[in-house]
């Protein structure tokens, strides 16, 4: 099938699929958690035959990494699931209602986006949870995975397409994209997609927004910070910094550089030198951090890098102002946080730092949608727009004005017949 055409019934399914009830969504997502379960065995052998090829390919290592896709992750993509269908349904929300005049009412009602196209790359546990929040939300997906992924992603797929037919979600709502030359074909369907989500490189995801007419929602880099202040409980912040950095380097709210107030450093650094030795964790670090901990010399290009790996930056600060300051110079907008027992200095650097997450003393590997509660999360956008922070359900939403009346016509209030009278109700729209 060519991708107009694929685009064509994506757009067309998207119509009845906004009207879909929530006993039928929730019921093909109980139908996809029981497909993967029950086709667990085909998905890691499809997931093997990838991992070997991007072996042979000589797939960088951080993306050999997302895409394993073994029993454990196929567990947690059902826990994800189950966890979205506990959510109520987020379609159909009034979110506010004003009286007009007497018998002419607003309200201002939640609705799916229509199509979204999304790009992605290596895992395949992000195409379940794209897909399955796509499917709640009541929007139709475009998805293209990386080549790396494709024989999983096939499977995937069509497995997901299978059990939401079963119950009764019309049929190409969700269409598998497997080419590069598919993705420059689907920048072009403007009449069909209404939003891009890509999830890739700094410049894959500016190439996109360069190349559509589509509007794009997502994020380039994740070059996220941990600032340890000087009235940090240190031993608090080593934990909060080790995890940050390696309980899953290969993810764009890993840690990529810390930064360290200048009291609180020859207390801190070589303790935590200790423990990130034992994680294999290679430091980069600024002179002054070069005094206290042996490790090599950061450049200013790593203060602009995300490794997705096993290296972190080091940079000693003289104050709480200068650590803001670094990470509105150079982090992403993504997620960053604060180690302090001074509640004063985390409200200032809540409201200072410039990204979709700010965390106070907790690791910046919460900010993800299946942790905040939405579900899992379909991306994460640093986008001033609509949707900030991971995209759950919300983000996959807009809204339409419907007006209610009984024979009201303009005329009457501009000759002064009839005046507005502009009153808040709490009703909620009758439908």
């Amino acid at each position: 099938m060519r991708i107009e055409e694929m685009a064509a019934k994506a757009k067309e399914a998207s119509i009845n699929l906004a009207a879909c009830s929530t006993d039928i969504k929730n019921k093909a997502l109980d139908e996809i958690a029981k497909a993967l379960n029950a086709r667990k065995d085909e998905i890691i052998k499809a997931n093997l035959e990838d991992l070997e090829r991007s072996k042979k390919e000589n797939l960088a290592s951080p993306l050999l990494k997302r895409l394993k896709f073994d029993e454990a992750k196929i567990a947690d993509v059902i826990d994800g699931i189950q966890s979205l269908i506990g959510l109520e349904d987020p379609v159909g929300k009034t979110l506010l209602t004003t009286e007009l005049d007497e018998g002419l009412v607003l309200y201002k009602v939640t609705c799916p986006i229509g199509v979204i196209g999304v790009i992605f790359e290596s895992r395949p546990d992000a195409l379940v949870q794209i897909s399955t929040l796509c499917l709640k939300s009541g929007n139709s997906v475009l998805l293209k995975g990386g080549s790396e992924a494709k024989e999983t992603n096939r499977i995937l797929a069509e497995i997901i397409s299978n059990a939401t037919e079963i119950a009764g979600i019309p049929s190409g709502w969700l269409e598998l994209l497997e080419t590069r030359s598919d993705v420059n074909e689907m920048l072009k369907m403007d009449q069909y997609i209404d939003l891009i989500i890509p999830r890739g490189s700094n410049d894959f995801v500016r190439y996109i927004m360069n190349n559509s007419r589509i509007p794009v929602m997502g994020h380039a880099d994740g070059i996220c910070h941990c600032y340890v202040d000087e009235d940090a409980d240190l031993a608090m912040a080593e934990r909060i910094v080790v995890d940050s950095k390696t309980q899953y380097v290969a993810v764009c709210n890993a840690a990529e550089t810390l930064l360290v107030h200048e009291k609180a450093a020859k207390s801190f650094l070589p303790g935590l030198k200790d423990a990130l030795d034992k994680k294999e964790v290679e430091l980069a670090g600024c002179t002054k951090t070069q005094e206290i901990i042996p490790c090599a010399a950061a450049s200013e290009e790593d203060w602009k890098t995300e490794y997705l790996d096993y290296k972190l930056s080091i940079k000693i600060v003289k104050d709480l102002e200068e650590a803001i300051q670094h990470i509105n110079k150079y982090g992403s907008g993504h997620t960053d946080s604060i180690v302090t027992a001074n509640k004063d200095k985390a409200v200032q650097f809540m409201n200072l730092v410039d990204s979709g997450n700010v965390l106070w003393n907790c690791s910046t590997r919460f900010s993800d949608g299946f942790r905040y509660g939405f579900g899992a999360e379909v991306g994460i956008s640093t986008s001033k727009i609509h949707s900030r922070g991971p995209v759950g359900l919300d983000g996959l939403l807009i809204y339409k004005f419907k007006l209610v009346g009984n024979g009201h016509i303009v005329e009457d209030y501009a000759s002064k017949v009839k005046t507005f009278t502009h009153r808040k109700l709490n009703s909620e729209f009758p439908g």
